[in-house]
């Protein structure tokens, strides 16, 4: 049988680092096929190198048993090989039939649009591949997982009959995942070759045939879905046993920590963001907080910080501190992870020495006059952080720009955490991390909780907000909506209040 894709020996080196190491990687007709690895194993390299975008150094590639050369992503769509970005490639203000059809226009007479026949036409596209969608909407009212049901079409549209899908499932609810995965079981029916980028262990082994891990430019193995499990790829991706579960200590505490009433703001467009929000975080507790993107969570953690007005109260330890500014909450024992560890965790032409005291640079013993850095205090502590939370740099002195996404996300942790919290905030934890840093942050949380601190955990990452809750709040719209106990609820019954519905 001739393989939809294979690639023979591929190569591919960058400046001091061999991204692929004469990989070898089949995908058979008709199947759907997993590509596993921690960042910086290769994967997204070698997936760019048979859409056109990069060039191998050596090796050959060979689509449908015919050798190729795809020197451009023109040249991967006329041989039938589609790529849907995890980042979507639409225009917001077009409608969803514009934006498939965007340069490939059926035309009146030559000139005109001829919007009636691309309707007519779309419409039996759109049923063939059971990808039902409105086409008149424009894209910016659509939720994510119909915006990445557009993208699908877009790239079927324009003939692909293999295609390439990076981290699709990274912003969707439960219903929206299950809702993709019955559309690529239904391509796989129609005969086309789907290639699936994932982080998510459980997901890629629910819906692939086979999967091929990458760890260090190099291929580990190709596993069938139904002959390994979670623990076993994560070993083959980072080389180690790697835990994915965590075992928390019982604590009797019920103090509360951070209570927030009647919360009110509007976020950066001068819209209502939350809408009276009330919720308590205890000592020793993970709360973790369940939603959709989009539904007030940077809102909620912007007012929490100090950084966003807001209506209604935030009391730290029955301390009113609703007016309290960002360095002040950090002195009464607020610690916070960011979403964006770029933009608001880091500055990254700073050293990871500086880095590591950022917040506390006008406080002792970092400075007696809050004027003159006492440099032999700061560069004694960062070498203790260094070495306590395994952070890899080459020395203290090194740009946090010139760090690995894990190691830069390291120096976050290890600043927030070593000043004894009484509360942290994490926010979005573990976005953009391998299996590797994942556990390690993930571990950290739980070792905080255990020592007595409250934790609020916002995460997109569903199996994130399991593996580590006491209990969950859901948010939607602005609103807490339930909080609950993970023991008593399951996956269906939060996507389902995700999305506004109501639980039983």
């Amino acid at each position: 049988m001739i393989s939809a894709v294979e690639m023979v020996g591929i190569t591919k080196t960058f400046p001091g680092v061999i991204a692929n190491d004469k990989i070898d990687f089949v995908v058979e007709k008709g199947e759907i096929h997993g590509l596993l690895g921690e960042n910086g194993a290769g994967k997204t390299v070698l997936m760019s190198i048979l859409y056109g975008l990069y060039r191998p150094d050596e090796g050959k590639i060979f689509v449908h048993g015919n050798e190729v050369k795809i020197d451009g992503p023109n040249i991967a769509i006329q041989l039938g090989i589609g790529m849907v970005h995890q980042h979507f490639m639409l225009v917001p203000s077009l409608t969803v039939a514009e934006n498939i059809i965007l340069g490939r226009e059926p035309a009146k007479n030559k000139v005109l649009l001829d919007i009636e026949r691309a309707l007519k036409d779309l419409e039996g596209f759109c049923g063939r591949y059971r990808l039902e969608v409105d086409l008149k909407s424009p894209i910016y009212t659509l939720p994510v997982g119909t915006q990445q049901r557009v993208e699908i079409l877009k790239t079927l549209y324009r003939g692909a009959d293999i295609l390439i899908l990076d981290e699709p499932t990274s912003v969707l609810t439960p219903s929206e995942v299950e809702e993709l995965f019955k559309a690529l079981i239904a391509l796989k029916t129609q005969g086309k070759t789907v290639i699936f980028i994932s982080h998510k262990l459980k997901e890629v082994l629910a819906i692939c045939d086979r999967i091929t891990v990458l760890r260090r430019g190099k291929v580990v193995g190709t596993v069938k879905a139904n002959e390994t499990n979670v623990d076993d790829l994560a070993q083959m991706m980072v080389g180690r046993n790697v835990f994915l579960t965590f075992k928390k200590k019982e604590v009797s505490s019920k103090e509360v920590v951070l209570r927030v009433e009647n919360l009110k703001a509007i976020n950066d467009r001068g819209l209502p963001a939350l809408r009276g929000i009330t919720f308590e975080v205890h000592a020793s507790e993970i709360l973790g907080v369940a939603g959709v993107e989009g539904n007030g969570q940077t809102e909620l953690v912007d007012v929490l910080m100090g950084v966003r007005k807001s209506e209604g109260k935030t009391l730290l330890e029955n301390t009113d501190i609703s007016e309290k500014t960002p360095g002040d909450r950090i002195r009464l024992g607020i610690s916070h992870i960011p979403e964006d560890r770029n933009k608001n965790g880091l500055i990254l032409d700073f050293s990871v020495m500086e880095n590591l005291i950022l917040g506390s640079q006008n406080e002792p013993p970092f400075t007696s006059d809050k004027v003159r850095l006492n440099l032999k205090e700061a560069s004694n502590y960062a070498s203790r952080l260094i070495k306590d939370f395994s952070i890899k740099t080459p020395s203290q002195e090194t740009p946090a720009r010139h760090l690995s996404g894990g190691t830069q996300q390291k120096v976050i942790v290890a600043r927030e955490f070593s000043r004894k919290p009484k509360l942290i905030i994490a926010s979005q934890p573990t976005r953009g991390l391998d299996v590797g840093a994942t556990e390690y942050v993930r571990t950290k949380l739980v070792e905080m909780r255990d020592q007595g601190c409250a934790v609020l955990l916002i995460s997109a990452d569903l199996d994130e907000i399991w593996a580590l809750s006491d209990r969950i709040a859901v948010i939607y719209e602005g609103e807490i909506v339930a909080i609950k106990d993970p023991e008593t609820t399951n996956d269906q019954e939060i996507g389902l209040l995700m999305t506004g519905g109501k639980s039983a």
